[in-house]
């Protein structure tokens, strides 16, 4: 048995090394058509279907902002000279950020372009700049530039988000001899928002945030003390060039699981699709067909970290009270979709958790819906699992009978699909 075992192996791969090279799924993002909704704002305005308006105070920010459905409210200001445009960022002249399900938008004050980023419901995040000019409208999609951090062993090999906490100083320049961490829904709270403005209560919980890194190099510190239950930025610098004086803890709270989720989702596609490409090939080359063990093993290996991820498995648990200090609380759960008792998979808990009933609203997304049909099927398959009780591991150890049931009635009212078999 050895030996047929042994033969099948070596005529496999020798039947793959004759084939031709076949270039992975990361290959196609640069020459891809994307149909993400930045990719269609652009297409038109270049048909006059659609035009923004250029302010002297933030250019097109407000009118972006407003035609990709962004809630100012989810207003994020980060000082670290991290960005496109870092000499403009410092503690005084923040970059703002905003987002919502499929978009991201960045503001810098003084700078040349806006910087956009959106969710391709294949591909990952794609980038591009809006030039900050009043005479001439110019939305381009940037690669290289953009990819150099968005696209590193920091997002797994695929393009996708980023959000760091660092030890920056007083010129905003990060201190990376003190360390860097990226920041995701099961980061410690007290590791986090290093280098960002943070606005709102936490009780007796403890960030990096609103505060400068003090010391010599490699021995940087951060009076989290200090920058502790922030309410009011206007001590810090002058906020009245930005849409709100705030940078909502809540938001904070919600980019950073909304990010990681959609890396996730993103490195799933990826990895299935080149799982499936591979196994084409060799069945091709040794005139074989059907499912291989080989590829229903690897197609578990990609989808079980999204599934995990999904119902919030290896969250930091909140050890007191957040509360922002907009309304982006209450405007993300309006967005719904409800349920006929008002209840959304966006409701927030926010006392020890983020979502008050722990299956992510990523899964209402594009690209979501356009896993490859069999990741889609994995992870629709351990939904189900996880939800009837059939899966009581470790990972899901965290939800209660109670998360289950809601969870379960919320999806049959918003995406019944999810609990069919």
């Amino acid at each position: 048995m050895r030996l047929i075992i042994a033969t099948l192996a070596l005529a496999a791969t020798a039947a793959l090394a004759s084939a031709p090279k076949r270039p992975d799924a990361t290959a196609e993002y640069l020459t891809a058509t994307m149909d993400d909704p930045i990719a269609r704002l652009q297409k038109r305005l270049a048909q006059g279907e659609v035009k923004l308006r250029y302010e002297p105070q933030g250019g097109y920010l407000k009118a972006l902002l407003k035609e990709l459905q962004i809630l100012p409210s989810s207003q994020m200001l980060v000082f670290s000279k991290t960005s496109l445009q870092l000499s403009f960022i410092t503690p005084s002249t923040p970059r703002a950020l905003y987002f919502n399900d499929n978009c991201w938008v960045g503001f810098v004050q003084g700078g040349q372009v806006l910087e956009l980023m959106a969710q391709d419901p294949v591909q990952g995040s794609v980038f591009y700049t809006l030039a900050q000019n009043p005479n001439r409208l110019v939305l381009k999609r940037q690669t290289y530039e953009c990819l150099q951090c968005h696209q590193s062993s920091v997002t797994k090999s695929i393009p996708g988000h980023v959000m760091r906490s660092l030890y920056v100083r007083a010129d905003g320049q990060p201190d990376f001899s003190a360390g860097s961490k990226v920041t995701t829904d099961e980061s410690p709270f007290e590791e986090r928002w290093g280098g960002w403005y943070v606005t709102g209560t936490h009780g007796r919980m403890r960030h990096l945030g609103n505060e400068l890194a003090r010391g010599g190099d490699g021995d940087a510190r951060i009076d989290s003390e200090a920058g502790a239950n922030l309410t009011n930025l206007r001590e810090k610098f002058d906020t009245s060039p930005y849409l709100t004086p705030h940078s909502d803890i809540v938001a904070l709270l919600v980019a950073e699981h909304q990010g990681a989720l959609q890396n996730l989702l993103t490195r799933a596609s990826y990895l299935v699709r080149d799982t499936l490409a591979d196994e084409a090939q060799l069945n091709a080359a040794l005139k074989e067909t059907g499912r291989r063990e080989s590829t229903t093993r690897r197609i578990a290996s990609a989808c079980e970290p999204l599934v995990k991820a999904l119902f919030f498995g290896d969250e930091a648990p909140l050890k007191d009270k957040v509360t922002g200090t907009t309304p982006f609380a209450r405007q993300f759960a309006q967005q719904g979709p409800l349920d006929g008792r008002g209840r959304t998979l966006r409701d927030l808990d926010l006392q020890t958790r983020l979502s008050r009933y722990p299956l992510s609203w990523i899964i209402y997304s594009p690209p979501f819906d356009a896993l490859p049909q069999e990741a889609r099927a994995y992870v629709t398959r351990r939904i189900q699992e996880v939800l009837s009780g059939q899966d009581k591991t470790k990972d899901f150890a965290h939800l209660t009978e109670a998360d289950r049931t809601a969870i379960r009635e919320i999806l049959m009212a918003t995406k019944p699909a999810l609990l069919r078999k």
